[in-house]
């Protein structure tokens, strides 16, 4: 039971990565999982499906591309659980696939915003509670195209390395505060968000995976689980690649 009595905050949960990161952190017995999302009505159907009762788990509406949004996020967790030590910074979107001429400023704003943003405004917001208490685990969702670029995806590419790098280091600042932050860089995972990459790309990135298949949002949660547990003691930092062996570094 890695996340016994551990409260935890997952963005993006109502589908993909995020559900199942929440389902997994269930399973583990965490005292409260707030599944934070846009999509409110998802998140509720999610929360009730993992946990009926209401006590473990709950539905919030977060904007995470604002400070707001996270600091409400935040704030709600504390309120409903009493106290907060793991935060998931799920939440992203592939974005419109094109060549780099074909990027719209809106278009990179909106996947600045929510795919780097919403990390630096959700462990701005964790951050004083977890320095109080003296413990914190942050896991990051990156991406494997953070590390060797995806072509057609150059916006996301770029904003899976801010990750990367954020998490590097945010880690080296709090790593005498008994907080611990780490990424994930997945490969292709088996998700919604595969239906915003043009068929062509989707084919490139699998053809790069050793193992010839996609990946399960429940392999990646059973990595997120460890990172963010008691059990991880000694790993700031880093990131951990789930790649069927596409990465090689």
């Amino acid at each position: 039971m890695p996340l016994l009595s551990r409260v935890a905050v997952i963005t993006g949960a109502a589908r993909g990565i995020g559900r199942a990161c929440a389902e997994a952190f269930l399973r583990a017995r965490a005292a409260g999982v707030l599944l934070a999302d846009l999509d409110i009505g998802a998140a509720k159907e999610a929360a009730h499906a993992l946990d009926p009762s209401g006590r473990r788990a709950a539905a919030f509406q977060a904007d995470v591309a604002t400070r707001a949004g996270n600091d409400a996020m935040v704030a709600e967790a504390v309120r409903r659980f009493g106290r907060l030590d793991v935060l998931v910074n799920n939440a992203g979107i592939a974005g419109r696939p094109g060549t780099l001429e074909s990027i719209s400023e809106e278009d990179l704003d909106r996947i600045l915003a929510i795919n780097v943003k919403s990390i630096f405004f959700g462990c701005a917001a964790a951050h004083p509670h977890f320095v109080k208490q003296g413990y914190g685990r942050i896991v990051n969702i990156a991406s494997i195209a953070g590390k060797e670029g995806n072509p057609g995806l150059v916006p996301y590419s770029a904003t899976k390395a801010a990750v990367i790098g954020f998490t590097k280091a945010y880690a080296k600042e709090v790593a005498t505060h008994g907080i611990l932050v780490n990424s994930v860089a997945p490969a292709v995972i088996e998700t919604e968000i595969l239906a915003q990459v043009a068929p062509e790309v989707r084919q490139y990135m699998i053809s790069k995976i050793p193992m010839g298949r996609t990946g399960r949002p429940e392999e990646v949660a059973e990595l997120v689980v460890f990172l963010a547990s008691d059990r991880l003691s000694f790993s700031t930092g880093f990131c951990y690649d789930i790649s069927g062996g596409r990465a090689t570094y």
